[in-house]
């Protein structure tokens, strides 16, 4: 049984007119935040305003590049030529150091966002191009990628650092991946349902699938999308839930400083 887990929210990809999460709410119940690098949602000074609650609140900060896809909010499937999405991506990540150094604070971890991560979960030709783009930038950075997926691999024989994540609020398929957010109940919104996915993934590292089946899931990471409808209270719900079971909240990478 796991005693300790990482809950971490997607964040900084609100702008005054598609406002998608409260990320001050979420940055009080997670201990890791993935934020936006500006390409397929936030903005400049938004995404400013994050890092520095995230810092103020002792979250630990991660990038999070996607796809050059804000009308789509980086969901697309896109075939980018690799050495612009090399560029794009490094572009990214360079760009949210910055903004987290202006604030005092420093960045973890490295989660791709969106279409983009769930092109590498198989696709490993983009992984590397991701992998190699996480190294030019900065190798220390620990890469965040889905339990079992490709990029994990390429990320760990490229010799990052990696760890594994699972999703609180997405349904699974039987071999381990997501369900599609084009099918019926890809996305899930019951906080007490949620809350009892967790805290079983944490016990028994096993996650229940669309069909019913159980699938095997070594996560150190737990993802809620700070977008989704009724996130905050399946947040609340599962960490109330975790900490009620003895299990600590703690981020898996660096620390908040």
């Amino acid at each position: 049984m796991t005693s300790t887990i990482d809950l971490n929210s997607d964040l900084g990809e609100n702008v005054p007119d598609r406002i998608v999460s409260d990320d001050s709410a979420m940055l009080g119940l997670v201990s890791s935040a993935n934020v936006s690098c500006g390409f397929h949602a936030g903005s400049p000074e938004g995404i400013r305003s994050t890092l520095e609650a995230a810092k103020k609140g002792g979250v630990v900060i991660g990038a999070h590049p996607g796809y050059d896809d804000y009308e789509g909010f980086g969901r697309r499937p896109l075939d980018v030529p690799a050495a612009t999405l090399q560029a794009q991506v490094e572009y990214q990540i360079g760009a949210l150091l910055g903004l987290t150094a202006a604030v005092g604070g420093s960045v973890a971890y490295v989660k791709p966002h969106g279409g983009l991560y769930n092109a590498i979960v198989r696709d490993e030709a983009q992984a590397k191009v991701v992998v190699d783009a996480v190294k030019a930038v900065d190798e220390s950075l620990v890469f965040l990628g889905l339990a079992g997926s490709v990029a994990n691999r390429v990320a760990a024989e490229a010799g990052l650092t990696v760890a594994a994540e699972a999703f609180a609020d997405r349904s699974y398929n039987p071999d381990g991946s997501l369900v599609s957010r084009t099918e019926p109940n890809a996305v899930l919104h019951d906080p007490e349902a949620v809350a009892a996915r967790v805290l079983r993934l944490v016990q028994t590292g096993q996650v229940e699938a669309i069909d019913g089946s159980l699938v095997d899931v070594d996560a150190q990471s737990i993802c809620f999308h700070g977008d989704s409808q009724g996130s905050i209270d399946m947040a609340r719900a599962a960490r109330e839930l975790l900490e009620s079971s003895d299990v600590d909240i703690a981020a898996f990478a660096g620390s908040s400083r």
